[in-house]
């Protein structure tokens, strides 16, 4: 989501929205809001004597089904309301509608900021003030300066057909156009090839050229951080000529959280570019980061080039894309009912967006969950079935302009799972990177342990058992099989054609839909299915985790298996076998064309093979790599690897059967396919180093970094935070909450909030304690004037969570690990960290195969303290933050608080004397500061 707010005041190009000083009349019509506070009425008109009233569930509930009723967040209000049918007029779809690819807090006080509107006081103003929100957007499609007018009126119209609620509301204000408006596939750019970038001039960067360029990006007047200077010339270090093939600059480098680590890395690569004529990636973990490093990149870069190319381009992967095809398809038919009209408000976007980017671009982050359903997700190039030039599109598709667009960039942001697969099988070998920066570099190792992993499931084989044969049955949509995708090839070259009907017969075999059904009626289809049977029989059998009854998935260890699995493995490796040979043959096929071709093979038809071709190898490697895990089954362990079987289930529901295989040091194939061919990395992270009392505390950074496995020493460098964690932070270890106690942890965190007025982020190890603590908690929180959101239960992602979190400095958050590390919210609205207990690794298979290998225990605690820094990292994000860190446990190891940074006070308290501190603040007067215990002790 795009990372600032929408001000009226600055964006005048974009048509101004009424000035607060003149607010809106409000609309006609009667608005509902409901919390965990209650329930708010307001009948339509403002001449009513009582026009807004708090009314029951009940009421409300009979209120919206008899009419439509203004609300906001119809999912939510739904959830609050125990009403899954509710539906009414949503002011979120009539603000994406009018204001497409614009930022918005999907919350009252965001919308009302987001239009210039007071904010509400209280749960009581909200239902007037979506009354005055539809007037605001009512009075913007009269605006003569509404920026977003072209195709409204075309959208309007095909909406209107679909029964959209809003489109009688907003009809008679959004005039017909003199002209015909243009479709989005008319209106859309196209992108022009380009020559292929000429190789980086060798250069080497001077020490005072890096601290100028660095002074030039921080500006006039800017604090003079000497730590800053000092990191960004050790990074420079990496962009120097390399030595030899495989022998990489590789630079570790731990940053302190407020050394300025952004602008520290990208001066050098800047200055580096600039000198070189060569591209950057820097790769990060979160989306969050991507959107800081956009803006932190403006100091260096233009948004243009003369030329007007970007000299700077977010790269990610095919999924996160709008897919045109996929478009059209939905708006002519592909799409029905509610999905139908997502669709239309996703072209709106389209035509406004500034790259394409669904999943954490400008797009709303909520517009999905607003319509329940996978919508967004069906919008994008999901399974890989890109048909490349074989699109009508192609030319205009947001996914080859990035593409593009990266290879002619000089900086190029990225994520690690994107970095790794591209240096694995990119389209074009000399577009892979040579110069990376991995920024969250203490997640390199998790992104490699998925990447290089291999998963047969029930899952897989079906997509590519769709991906060969296309669709069956009464399917729905554009997808298309091999045959239909490669229809010209097979008329033209007989062994090509043979080569795809075998395939197609062969992918017969692989899981159909309902394939999990047949295999709890144990009728299963084939030999694939017969193997994910034996495999699921097999784990039922063999478990001993008491998964089975607490309704999670379970999983055993592939070896002493019974011989009905072996069996089974032998035959589906033959099956995949018949696959992958035609496949084999196809490929050779598309190569012998491309390299004596028909006159009919234009340029668009040879990208179009060639796409193909890459599929094909994809799809190929994938199936090779099956076969290898499935003959390992039966016979001697290989040490490198650890193999297991697994039944995934959630709420004691079943939704897939597998067999995994997982390198046990992921980071030798990341050595070998994203270190060796660069010239020089760099990994970096606030927790990059193992917060250990022993001297060695670049150990784990080594190991974790693929530095053992390549020729070249790692380049070392640490700076420290300038933050006073001594005067701004406190580590409250609360004793007195038994585990287990759920009714007092519940209590605690209920207590906690309140104290601390809001502003606390909840960190959970389970998700089953999240739900059952907010269910004891939100209602109480909300009559207070303190909302609490959750993860996994409200129907919000994750990305909007976090924004309406940190738009609400009374708002608190409930969520699990991926909010461990991917919450940046300085300032007031994040002011306590609750942790529910210490965060011990979960016992699967492959943990305790990585256990026995990296040391016992201590690997274990090397794990739980760079949890503990990441989390500890969520409260001090600038010099001006201040916060507790509370941990809701007894029993916390006094090993593990080095995980905390040097100097910050940690106290073993009670739950009382822990809300006494938070209530007071840090440093609160009222508060005894024991001053026999000197800040950072470690008290017993």
């Amino acid at each position: 989501m795009q990372a600032c707010v929408y001000n009226p005041a600055a964006l005048p190009h974009l048509g101004r929205v009424t000035s607060p000083a003149v607010l809106p009349d409000p609309v006609n019509l009667p608005a509902l809001h409901a919390s965990h506070g209650g329930h708010w009425l307001r009948v339509g008109g403002q001449r009513s004597a009582s026009p807004t009233s708090a009314v029951s569930k009940g009421d409300a509930i009979m209120a919206a089904a008899d009419t439509p009723v203004l609300l906001i967040n119809a999912p939510l209000v739904a959830s609050r309301l125990g009403y899954p049918d509710l539906s009414g007029l949503d002011v979120l779809e009539a603000f994406a509608f009018i204001h497409p690819a614009r930022f918005c807090v999907p919350t009252p006080r965001g919308l009302a900021e987001a239009l210039g509107l007071p904010v509400p006081g209280g749960d009581e103003d909200v239902p007037e003030m979506l009354q005055r929100a539809a007037g605001a957007l009512i009075a913007a499609c009269r605006d003569p300066e509404w920026f977003e007018r072209e195709g409204s009126w075309s959208a309007l119209q095909s909406l209107e057909r679909l029964r959209w609620p809003w489109a009688q509301v907003l009809k008679p204000h959004i005039a017909k156009p003199e002209r015909a408006e243009r479709w989005l596939f008319a209106k859309l750019p196209e992108w022009e090839e380009t020559p292929e970038r000429a190789a980086p001039r060798q250069v080497e960067l001077a020490g005072p050229a890096v601290v100028e360029q660095l002074a030039r990006m921080t500006g006039e007047g800017a604090e003079q951080r000497e730590g800053q200077r000092a990191y960004a010339q050790d990074v420079a270090r990496i962009f120097a000529p390399r030595s030899a093939p495989g022998r990489p600059h590789l630079g570790l480098a731990q940053a302190g959280t407020g050394i300025g680590k952004t602008l520290g890395y990208l001066a050098p690569a800047s200055l580096w570019s600039a000198q070189s004529g060569g591209t950057v990636w820097v790769s990060t973990f979160t989306k969050n980061l991507q959107r800081q490093l956009r803006a932190e990149s403006r100091r260096a870069w233009p948004a243009k080039r003369a030329d007007g190319t970007p000299p700077v381009v977010v790269r990610k992967g095919r999924e996160n894309y709008l897919c045109l095809l996929n478009l059209e398809d939905a708006l002519q038919g592909g799409f029905a009912g509610r999905a139908a009209i997502l669709a239309q408000l996703v072209a709106r976007w389209g035509a406004y967006t500034r790259d394409g980017d669904m999943v954490g671009g400008d797009l709303p982050g909520w517009l999905g969950t607003l319509f329940r359903k996978r919508g967004i997700a069906a919008l994008t190039d999901q399974r890989g079935e890109c048909v490349y030039a074989g699109c009508p599109h192609y030319r205009k598709c947001f996914i080859e302009r990035a593409a593009r667009d990266s290879a002619q960039a000089d900086l190029v942001i990225a994520n690690h799972a994107l970095v790794m697969v591209n240096a694995a099988r990119a389209r074009d070998p000399n577009q892979r990177p040579t110069r990376l920066i991995f920024d969250e570099g203490h997640h390199v190792f998790d992104a490699a342990d998925s990447t290089f992993a291999a998963t047969l499931s029930g899952q897989e084989t079906i997509e590519l058992r769709r991906w060969i044969i296309g669709p069956e049955r009464e399917a729905r949509g554009r997808r298309r099989g091999l045959a239909a995708r490669l229809a010209d090839l097979a008329s033209y070259d007989e062994a090509g054609a043979e080569a795809i009907a075998a395939a197609c017969k062969a992918g017969q075999l692989l899981p159909s839909d309902g394939w999990l059904q047949r295999l709890t009626e144990n009728a299963p289809f084939g030999p694939i299915e017969a193997l994910l049977a034996a495999v699921r029989a097999a784990t039922y059998a063999r478990d001993e985790s008491g998964g089975v009854d607490a309704g999670y998935g379970i999983e055993t260890e592939a070896a002493g298996l019974p011989g009905e699995v072996i069996e089974a493995a032998s035959n589906a490796a033959e099956a995949l076998a018949a696959i992958r040979v035609p496949l084999i043959r196809l490929g050779g096929r598309l190569e012998a064309i491309l390299a004596d071709p028909p006159d009919w093979l234009d340029g668009q038809g040879r990208a179009r093979i060639e796409g193909a071709r890459f599929a094909l190898t994809w799809r190929i490697d994938l199936i090779a790599a099956w076969e290898a895990l499935l003959d390992r089954l039966g016979g001697p362990a290989d040490p490198e690897f650890v193999d297991w079987l697994a039944v995934d289930r959630s709420d004691a529901r079943e939704f897939d059967v597998a067999i995994h295989r997982r390198w046990l040091d992921p980071m030798k194939p990341f050595a070998r396919v994203v270190l060796e061919p660069a010239h020089g990395v760099l990994l970096t992270s606030a927790t990059l180093t193992d917060r250990t009392t022993s001297d060695d505390v670049w150990a784990s950074a080594i190991a974790r970094s693929g530095a053992a496995h390549v020729e070249s020493a790692p380049l070392l460098s640490a700076a420290t935070s300038p933050f006073d964690y001594a005067a701004r932070a406190e580590v409250l270890i609360v004793t007195d909450i038994r585990k287990g106690d759920l009714p007092a942890l519940a209590g605690a965190y209920a207590r906690l909030i309140e104290a601390s007025g809001g502003g606390v982020l909840g960190l959970f190890t389970a998700i089953r304690r999240l739900r059952a603590v907010y269910g004891r908690v939100a209602d109480r929180l909300a009559r207070a004037g303190l909302p609490v959101y959750a993860q996994h239960v409200d129907p919000i992602d994750t990305g909007t969570l976090v924004d309406i979190f940190r738009d609400d400095p009374r708002a608190s958050l409930l969520g699990t690990d991926a909010l461990r590390d991917g919450v940046d919210v300085p300032g007031h609205s994040l002011r306590c960290v609750v942790l529910e207990q210490v965060p011990w690794p979960r016992p699967d298979i492959l943990h305790k195969a990585r256990r026995a290998a990296g040391g016992g225990s201590t690997y274990d605690d090397r794990i739980i303290r760079a949890k503990l820094a990441q989390a500890f990292g969520r409260l001090i994000r600038s010099k001006d933050d201040a916060g507790h860190f509370v941990v809701l446990s007894p029993s916390f190891p006094t090993r593990l608080l080095s995980a905390f940074p040097p100097g910050t006070p940690v106290l073993r308290v009670t739950l009382d004397e822990a809300l006494h501190r938070v209530a007071a603040g840090v440093g609160g007067k009222d508060i005894d500061q024991q001053s026999a215990d000197a800040p950072g002790a470690f008290l017993p």
